[in-house]
């Protein structure tokens, strides 16, 4: 009987440590840990990744269903700008300390709703990765805008009339064919399911294409990918 109550003893402490392992690790707590590392700092990365999403795709999610101001049924978007995150060449930082406020102004952000369709998407995209800049909020919307322009959208990919089904590899030519100085190894396309969810586009500082090797190895592969219509 000491024997067996000893053991629930020592059962019983290492369930109180697993307990507070799992409390220590979790996603509060990790990102307290990542806001603390002293490479995630703003300003303090090796290139952006331009992120285009296809509207369609997020539309026909039950998250996009109940967003209005993109999946209205008046609204046709096509391709829109998920994001402009910094990245390092292996991971990325995110919701960096600034000096500048986490909300974005609707003065601000209202001027970025034809390439980026609610505030909620603005919102977020500079808490998570505005801010690792090292830009005030004005700035870094700027430099979206500027990255979205630098790059052109071949023009039988944003019909978005009918469903059209291609190979990543497909979509990714269309876009080198249109952008000269892009690389097979500076883009990757990203799948949700079978669908076409976004493509990612390495970018410098200054805005020139260049390669990204853990970007483009992430891509999707898949033989057939649609790219649904927009509603």
């Amino acid at each position: 009987m000491k024997k067996s109550s000893a053991l629930r003893e020592v059962l019983f402490a290492a369930a109180i440590m697993l307990a507070t392992a799992v409390l220590t690790l979790s996603p509060v707590n990790a990102q307290e840990r990542r806001q603390d590392r002293a490479q995630d700092r703003a300003g303090n990365f090796d290139f952006y990744v331009l992120s285009l999403s296809w509207s369609p795709t997020f539309c026909a999610t039950a998250k996009g269903g109940r967003n209005d101001q993109q999946c209205g049924i008046d609204k046709r978007f096509r391709f829109v700008v998920h994001g402009l995150w910094p990245q390092y060449e292996k991971g990325y930082p995110d919701f960096c300390r600034t000096s500048e406020p986490e909300r974005v102004p609707r003065t601000v952000g209202e001027k970025m709703f034809d390439i980026m369709p609610s505030m909620g998407l603005v919102g977020h995209q500079w808490r998570k990765h505005g801010s690792c800049s090292g830009l005030d909020q004005e700035t870094y919307f700027d430099k979206v805008r500027q990255a979205y322009e630098r790059v052109e959208i071949p023009a039988d990919l944003t019909h978005g009339d009918r469903p059209l089904s291609l190979s990543a590899e497909e979509i990714e030519q269309k876009f080198l064919s249109a952008n000269p100085g892009m690389s097979h190894r500076g883009i990757a396309a990203s799948c949700e399911g079978r669908q076409l969810e976004e493509i990612r586009i390495c970018l410098t500082k200054d805005l020139a294409f260049r390669d990204c090797a853990e970007v483009d190895r992430r891509g999707c592969t898949i033989s057939q990918i649609t790219l649904p219509p927009a509603r």
